[in-house]
């Protein structure tokens, strides 16, 4: 291993020469605590910057050995450390350094979530945080000077004030250990909903609402949430204490209200309620099944060897939709693939908002039905079949609703938005159904579901070219994958997370793998070694996020290019 001491001096004679010769600095070079790698070096200023990571033994950072003791404890210790490295960058003196990206440091940036990423990753015997640098150019000849800066004076900076728990002041040590016993508190709601047969969870005093459309921070002078009475539960939290707020029952809840009321709103936070927030977001304690999908239409998305014969059958071609593909599904097809896939990741609780569903998909009313006979209908809507998926598959619904009356006849629950304000209607909703005849119109069937055996058959290539942008799309090689209907993806860098995850599908896994069981074992590897054994060591299109498997099989579902197989 190379010394700080090679670096200085190798830094002069570099001097005004090409900006090529910085590529003699890749390596790794001894700080004394700490190690600096240099992983990848810029082929010009203008290039996307050279990619470095500082490497700290466990013995020298010295963070306490029992916030490492949990998945949650570490992801939350490893945000925390972000977090701080994150700051300390935006607080540095931003000067230009030269052209293009010269002197520019990043990393990967923090949201209102804690998720895992390979940013900042703590192992059994060390900590290492990755970041980018833009080494300092005049045009393309090389600014030692500048670059001296960077390596001798502000790096060694950043590294002993944010790897060294020692060093850390003790505002920073006491907001670390709120982070961790966090962390704890709501691992510890989660368990709660499975002891309990809850679907999700909503604290009293939560602050739902959004700053704005673009912002995920919470919007100020918004209503707290309050729970209707009928709803409320306590629940005893390991640092937090007692804590009441409304719990939502597996089964189907329908969420109704006038429009600007509020229902989308709880929707958007039962959505997000799959990730744990940060202290001070205002849903720190709104939590809803780790696997809980949100199932909306999807105009023109592409369907591979879906069983969707529940929904969809009888169609006039005599397509058999019991192995069902197509490159340009309609919204209520799109709609029932979204749902049957959801199913096959292992969800059991799905969310779904009117606003955004197939009218066809979700409801077929009493006059349609006699002007079209039902032999002649191939959509069998969910209302039809939500009693037995609920009774007999154990599957939850929270269904956003507001001019689909039939829902309420369904509905276990009924909660009414009134001006951000919960209540629970279910009495008056059933008294209502009752006397317009329709309960125990949709009673349940003997519906089954579809056996979830697709498998992927890819074709082996060389090193596939990936990137993303945005929440939106992915990009492998030219094929792009439009994932903007993943409503859950919340960060930038899941996206990132789905482009890494796909290419070391497409280059490593045996054709007749089934999607189901090679999702389970991708995700039982990342908790044993970490995300990073699935991220390219030359990795080049920004800091990624891990997705959860749900995004990831609904992402291989809608790469037109899988080769897929029901067999």
């Amino acid at each position: 291993m190379n010394k700080i001491e090679d670096l200085r001096r190798m830094l002069p004679k570099m001097d005004h020469k090409s900006y090529g010769m910085y590529k003699s600095l890749a390596g790794s070079y001894d700080y004394g605590r700490y190690v600096l790698h240099i992983d990848h070096v810029q082929g010009d200023p203008f290039a996307s910057p050279s990619r470095l990571r500082f490497e700290i033994s466990k013995r020298n950072h010295g963070f306490p050995e029992e916030y490492q003791r949990s998945k949650v404890r570490k992801l939350s210790l490893e945000d925390q450390v972000l977090r701080r490295f994150g700051g300390s960058l935006r607080r540095m003196d931003k000067s230009v350094m030269g052209s293009g990206k010269s002197g520019r440091i990043t990393t990967c940036r923090t949201g209102q979530k804690v998720m895992e990423r390979i940013a900042v990753v703590f192992s059994e015997d060390k900590m290492e945080l990755r970041f980018e640098m833009g080494f300092p150019a005049r045009g393309r000849s090389i600014l030692a000077r500048e670059m001296g800066q960077l390596l001798f004076e502000v790096l060694p900076k950043l590294a002993e004030s944010c790897l060294i728990y020692k060093n850390w002041d003790a505002k920073s040590k006491e907001r670390l250990q709120s982070a961790i016993w966090l962390a704890d508190d709501q691992e510890a709601l989660r368990k709660e909903l499975e002891v309990r047969g809850l679907a999700a969870f909503v604290a009293d005093g939560s602050i739902l609402p959004r700053e704005s459309g673009v912002s995920d921070l919470p919007m100020k002078n918004a209503v707290a949430f309050s729970s209707p009475p009928e709803k409320r539960i306590s629940v005893t939290l390991p640092h937090k204490g007692e804590i009441t707020g409304m719990g939502i029952p597996e089964g189907i809840t329908v969420v109704t209200g006038g429009g600007y009321h509020g229902k989308s709103t709880l929707l958007k936070a039962l959505e997000q309620g799959v990730y744990n927030h940060i202290a001070g977001d205002g849903r720190e304690y709104v939590a809803a099944r780790e696997t809980a999908m949100k199932i909306r239409a999807e105009d023109g998305r592409s369907v591979k060897h879906t069983d969707i014969s529940m929904f969809i059958n009888h169609l006039p071609n005599k397509q058999d939709t019991t192995d069902f593909s197509t490159e340009n599904a309609s919204g209520s097809t799109s709609q029932a693939a979204n749902l049957i896939e959801a199913l096959e990741t292992g969800s059991r609780l799905l969310l779904l908002d009117e606003d955004t569903s197939a009218t066809n998909f979700m409801i077929r009313d009493k006059v349609m039905a006699r002007l079209v006979s039902e032999e002649k209908e191939p959509i069998t809507t969910l209302l039809c079949h939500i009693r037995s998926l609920s009774e007999r598959h154990g599957v939850s619904f929270i269904i956003v609703v507001g001019s689909s009356g039939d829902y309420l006849s369904v509905a276990d629950c009924v909660l009414q938005m009134d001006h951000y304000e919960v209540k629970d209607v279910t009495k008056q909703a059933k008294a209502i159904c009752e006397s317009e005849g329709i309960l125990g119109l949709y009673p349940e069937d003997d519906t089954k579901l579809p056996v979830f055996a697709r498998k992927l058959m890819p074709e082996k290539t060389g090193r596939l070219k990936v990137k993303a942008m945005g929440t939106d799309t992915v990009l492998i090689d030219r094929e792009s994958i439009d994932v903007r209907y993943l409503e859950q993806l919340s960060d930038d860098g899941q996206t990132i997370g789905l482009a890494y995850l796909m290419a070391w599908i497409l280059s490593n896994v045996k054709k007749g793998t089934e999607i189901c069981s090679l999702a389970d074992d991708i995700y039982q590897r990342i908790d044993k070694v970490g995300f990073e054994y699935f991220v390219s060591k030359n990795y080049s299109c920004g800091q990624p996020v891990l997705p959860r498997k749900q995004e990831l099989m609904a992402c291989i579902s809608r790469y037109r290019q899988a080769k897929l197989e029901r067999k």
